[in-house]
């Protein structure tokens, strides 16, 4: 597979004018597809397999956050990343999760092509689903290189998006509190 992503790489770096056989570029649609596979890792893996196991009983009922996980993933509309950070909580019915999962759920869905929004949304059910917590909000913060680096060109803007499950979408102080804590 990575010899025919690389075979289009070539083509491309030749349709932009460019002669790939130089010795700047000689390597560059090899190196590329092995990024872009990188990048999109994400669609072999599953939330199973993530997770493995590492949901625990636990009497806690507080929520609890785990704040600044960074992500990079792919704008399905460009093809540039979106660099930013993700923020994960939930309120436990019985069980938590094991806090390294958390970036591993974040890191699946980020390492795929699609928008912010469905990005925020699958990362929030994921974790409702391994958990089966009372509540779960999820805020990611991003820029996006299809913004800054073409188009509008605009080199300071973010994007925030945000889903609220459970209590955190019908309990106003919880959801506050959430809000608060992340910013």
């Amino acid at each position: 597979m990575t010899d025919d992503i690389a075979h289009h790489y070539r083509q491309i770096i030749g349709q932009l004018g460019e002669d790939p056989d130089r010795e700047g570029l000689r390597d560059t649609p090899q190196r590329a597809a092995k990024a872009m596979q990188f990048l999109n890792a994400g669609y072999h893996q599953s939330l199973e397999g993530i997770v493995n196991g590492a949901v625990f009983e636990s009497q806690t009922d507080e929520m609890v956050l785990v704040k600044d996980i960074e992500l990079y993933s792919m704008c399905e509309h460009h093809l540039l990343p979106f660099i930013g950070k993700c923020h994960v909580a939930y309120l436990p019915n019985g069980k938590v999760l094991g806090l390294s999962k958390f970036a591993r759920i974040v890191d699946m869905y980020a390492r795929r092509m699609q928008i912010q929004e469905n990005l925020t949304r699958q990362i929030a059910e994921a974790v409702q689903q391994v958990t089966s917590a009372r509540g779960v909000a999820v805020v990611v913060e991003a820029r996006h290189l299809c913004m800054m680096m073409r188009g509008v060109e605009k080199q300071n803007s973010s994007m925030t998006s945000s889903v609220m499950l459970g209590d955190f979408r019908e309990n106003q102080a919880t959801r506050q509190e959430f809000l608060t804590l992340v910013s």
